[in-house]
């Protein structure tokens, strides 16, 4: 195998570097609009206007979050919804089970109109040479149908008052202005990512690499940051980061609990993955009073960053003397240590002091920066790179041959039994074959293999877009990395879904999204062929 050839150039179409590089460029833009607080306010004002009705609300937020995720993707979607639907179950009182998973539903299933909603459409359009914008027309009423039937499956599963009462407690509306941080970066940030997707499709018409559209936008947007950043620290411009509150009228307004929902609303990922705003607050701070950075504080900010070092250094320091001191403890006279290992440890503080002061000094300066490179999905591009290698690997072991053997005997080559053994099998793959990425990247080798009629291929490749985005909804959380994401901050927030309710919930939501988006599929066929 040619690494060289398989980096650069691809196979059977494929660019692996062109889907990671269009995917990271998208996600910052995602990721730093949402710092600005717009998906939260977005999330206030349907709150507000749902009232205390609770199916108005249930429908409300269904179709805010289908609508967010048709643009930004499902993973910012996830990590901002998520945290603000744990929030709002809690003060409302509200069980969270139903209102957690058609948030999941909805973000997951939005995902397959823009062909920049979720890797595996990259995959398909790179793999199939589907244009970006024939993409979108393909799956728009796929995408309608499947939404259309997750919510009604999901109402009906849901609709006793357990889940959603038919009215809700009341209380005062949510203060929207309050939830939008940053006003002006959130102009810039939509007109920069809006602006991006539309020169993405109009240049999809001369086959140019998207790669080479979003980078140069991301680039733009993360200019952008650094430079507002380092305006509002000069001109000494507060960078908001109150909690939300509610109205009780145009002269009052109050916070209702400022620590929980502080801490709640702030959190918004994996403990690894996810910085918290902390650098935030402390730029805040630092602008109301000054105040040195002691040991102890270094070292308890160290703690929170050095969870994702490697096992090699944490077990260098295990295997030294405990280096977590208070400013009291570093004042006594060493008794029970030798003098080399005092200046050992001596050094050892006065380098993590400095290299915690620096970090700080820098964070405090970008906040914005520092707060969003954190979440973005760095663990994506190992796991994308060796989902390829393997699959790359079973072509060069003839599997791929195989398995393109076994479709076309059992689909005769036939258009509509390729539509449905292909998107079934995708529903079913991304479960067993290291989540949605993994089943569609295979799926594209062994139809590419089959070497089916034009009007097949195409259908297959629209009806693997719908299985691998709906394929999401499934039985595990491995059947895609939003679910493995969408875990990890539940479990951060101390909700717990058992692997057998989350397959439970979302069974009759899948089946029924299989049977219609693959009918509609072969009605658009039927009808384009």
């Amino acid at each position: 195998m040619n690494a060289d050839f398989f980096l650069h150039r691809g196979t059977d179409g494929v660019k692996p570097y062109n889907i990671l590089i269009l995917f990271f460029s998208l996600a910052y833009m995602a990721i730093t609009l949402d710092i600005t607080g717009v998906l939260r306010a977005a999330a206030f004002w349907v709150s507000n206007k749902g009232g205390t009705d609770g199916y108005k609300l249930f429908l409300y937020f269904y179709m805010l979050l289908t609508a967010l995720s048709v643009f930004l993707g499902n993973d910012p979607v996830i990590l901002s919804g998520t945290v603000f639907l744990v929030y709002y179950t809690t003060v409302t009182e509200l069980k969270p089970t139903s209102w957690l998973m058609s948030e999941f539903a909805a973000a997951n299933t939005a995902s397959m109109v823009l062909f920049v909603g979720n890797p595996t459409n990259v995959v398909i359009c790179e793999g199939f040479s589907v244009n970006n914008a024939a993409f979108t027309a393909y799956t728009i009423l796929p995408f309608l149908g499947c939404s259309l039937a997750c919510f009604v499956a999901l109402a009906f599963q849901f609709r006793g008052p357990k889940y959603i009462p038919r009215r809700l407690i009341e209380h005062a509306d949510l203060d929207v202005r309050s939830a939008l941080l940053d006003p002006i970066g959130a102009w810039v940030g939509s007109l920069l990512l809006g602006t991006c997707l539309v020169v993405i499709i109009v240049v999809s018409f001369f086959h140019v690499d998207v790669w080479k559209i979003s980078l140069p936008f991301a680039g733009a947007k993360f200019i952008y940051d650094i430079v507002w950043d380092h305006y509002r620290r000069v001109r000494r411009i507060s960078i908001l980061l109150e909690s939300p509150k509610w109205k009780r009228s145009e002269e009052t307004v109050v916070s209702p609990t400022p620590d929980s929902f502080t801490k709640s609303m702030e959190e918004e990922g994996p403990a690894i993955t996810t910085k918290s705003l902390s650098t935030n607050n402390s730029f805040r701070d630092r602008q109301n009073t000054s105040s040195a950075l002691t040991f102890q504080d270094a070292s308890q900010r160290h703690e929170s960053v050095s969870t994702a070092t490697s096992n090699t250094r944490s077990n260098t320091r295990s295997n030294t003397v405990n280096t977590t001191f208070t400013a009291e403890t570093l004042s006594e006279e060493p008794q029970s240590i030798g003098q080399p290992d005092t200046v050992d440890l001596s050094m050892k503080d006065r380098l993590l002091s400095w290299y915690i002061a620096r970090y700080d000094n820098v964070a405090d300066k970008y906040p914005t920066l520092f707060t969003a490179l954190p979440r973005l999905p760095f663990a994506l591009v190992p796991f994308a790179f060796s989902q390829f290698i393997l699959i790359e690997a079973l072509t060069h072991q003839g599997w791929i041959e195989i398995f393109a053997t076994w479709l076309v005997r059992a689909s005769k080559r036939e258009m509509f039994p390729v539509i449905w053994l292909v998107g079934v099998l995708g529903v079913i793959l991304c479960n067993i074959s290291g989540t949605n990425i993994g089943a569609t990247i295979l799926l594209t080798k062994v139809v590419r293999a089959a070497d089916l009629p034009d009007n097949s291929n195409r259908a297959a490749a629209i009806a693997l877009a719908v299985a691998s985005n709906i394929g999401a909804v499934s039985f595990t959380y491995s059947a895609s990395l939003a679910g493995l994401l969408w875990q990890q901050i539940l479990q951060q927030k101390k909700i717990f879904i058992k692997q057998r309710t989350f397959a439970y919930w979302n069974t009759l939501p899948l089946l029924i999204m299989t049977a219609v988006g693959l009918g509609i599929v072969c009605a658009e066929m039927a009808v384009l062929y």
